[in-house]
């Protein structure tokens, strides 16, 4: 099955390091980040659990849920947060699923054969309230993820789903962002984004950000 931006994210059932997860029900109206890791006990990954650890109150004000995907099972996740726990000096606070059956892999792409074809590869989903899915990431093995960047999307689809406007490059929170092409009406214009605009171009036009003071 492959997924593309827009799909609905499925939804499944599968044992964790929490217990049973039923997806949708663990999401409720939050957003959620799903990521996949090659398996337990391995380097890059406990870098990556232990640094998403860390961000749990930066994802808790974007109203954001993280949930993490192993090919290995329960018992060796519980072992294996241990490692986390104490290598990274922090506490795991977000489930690990146990995909040992590969049935979420499966579900999600997570497997890439000409990769490996027994382990999943570094892939992360963004998913919207919506269960729509918003962002998809993947990373070689050898490559631990930015997770600075997946905060920085998520900033920028909150954003730009409530107001008329796209994120430049490299952009972060508080810079000016973009209005959208398909706004060209001045009145229109002076009522969505009162604090005025710069017009680089006719298409290209910067405006501060509108829900900062």
């Amino acid at each position: 099955m492959t997924l593309r931006l827009g799909d609905i994210a499925p939804d499944f059932e599968q044992e964790s390091s929490e217990g049973k997860i039923h997806f949708y029900d663990f999401l409720g109206d939050s957003w959620g980040v799903l990521f996949s890791h090659p398996a337990d006990y391995t380097p890059v990954c406990t870098t990556e659990l232990g640094f998403t650890a860390k961000l749990k109150d930066e994802f808790s004000k974007r109203h954001v849920k993280a949930i993490a995907l192993s090919v290995d099972d329960v018992e060796s996740h519980q072992g294996w947060i241990k490692d986390i726990n104490e290598t990274q000096n922090t506490t795991v606070n977000f489930p690990i699923l146990a995909d040992k059956d590969r049935k979420v892999s499966t579900l999600y792409d997570f497997i890439h054969p000409n990769a490996s074809e027994t382990t999943t590869v570094r892939s992360l989903v963004i998913i919207d309230p919506n269960k729509k899915i918003r962002l998809i990431i993947t990373y070689p093995a050898s490559t631990g993820r930015n997770f600075h960047e997946i905060l920085r999307v998520i900033d920028s689809l909150q954003l730009t789903d409530n107001y008329k406007v796209a994120t430049p490059a490299n952009w972060e929170q508080g810079q000016d962002v973009v209005i959208v092409p398909s706004i060209k009406d001045e009145a229109e214009l002076k009522q969505s984004f009162p604090k005025g605009y710069t017009a680089v171009t006719p298409y290209l036009r910067l405006t501060p950000q509108p829900d900062k003071n």
